[in-house]
């Protein structure tokens, strides 16, 4: 009779275990929103900084010997207005450039949000939009406000408008390509699925952002300054988003 007993409580002892874990789990304290949204926003003023700092130094100093060094270095030595590499390359960095344009990502924000709202998720919804938009006018005023002239060094292999610092297309993308690649990695359970969503948002933004220097339209540091102010712009309304859903 004490045998079997003790068999019995012996069996019980792993769903203990699971019962002990998942309640440790539950009870383990997280961390507050308020302070999580204090350490992005500290983030992303010390990020506008470096940019404000970098665009002061452009407009006093000119350009950088970076910039040109990069920009002729991705073009003939003997004819600047052929870009290294095989031909089937151009096209393709073109296509590329592309995505990161209005149209694209106006088409893409808008089938996001639409699916958003068709399946009720209207908090992410409106952060894709909130974010976007602003991004644009924080571009545009950064744009407004340095006035930097596109490199003339080499012909563009696309056209161009308004002026060159920062990058609207590495910018943008970078918002909306993270804020799209979180809003879905948070609904998703597993893991890896999670990560490759996140990688794809970045590939995709570290590609727009190279092929404006490829097509001879932006110096680098133009495309670095639209990454820094993207990525921070997309943490800054992940940070609000997970704040609101707290409450």
């Amino acid at each position: 009779m004490f045998a079997d007993d003790s068999a019995a409580v012996i069996a019980r002892i792993p769903k203990q275990l699971r019962r002990f874990r998942v309640v440790t789990l539950r009870t383990k304290p997280s961390a507050k929103p308020e302070a999580l949204l204090i350490v992005v926003f500290v983030i992303v003023a010390l990020v506008l900084l470096a940019v404000i700092r970098l665009g002061a130094e452009i407009r006093e100093d000119g350009t950088s010997s970076f910039d040109t060094w990069l920009i002729l270095a991705l073009r003939q030595p003997r004819n600047l207005g052929v870009p290294i590499g095989p031909a089937w390359l151009r096209p393709v960095v073109v296509d590329i450039t592309a995505l990161g344009g209005v149209t694209a990502l106006s088409l893409l924000v808008t089938i996001a949000s639409g699916y958003m709202v068709i399946a009720k998720r209207y908090r992410d919804a409106m952060l894709l939009a909130t974010a976007t938009i602003s991004s644009v006018f924080v571009g545009l005023a950064l744009k407004f406000s340095f006035a930097r002239a596109r490199p003339q060094l080499v012909p563009h292999l696309v056209d161009i408008g308004s002026s060159s610092y920062p990058s609207g297309h590495a910018e943008n993308s970078a918002v909306i390509f993270l804020t799209l690649a979180a809003t879905l990695a948070r609904a998703e359970p597993v893991l890896r699925v999670r990560v490759y969503l996140l990688l794809v948002a970045i590939v995709l933004t570290l590609l727009i952002g190279c092929s404006r220097v490829y097509v001879g339209v932006h110096w680098p540091t133009d495309v670095i300054a639209g990454w820094a102010i993207g990525g921070g712009w997309a943490l800054l309304w992940w940070a609000i988003a997970s704040k609101v859903r707290t409450h």
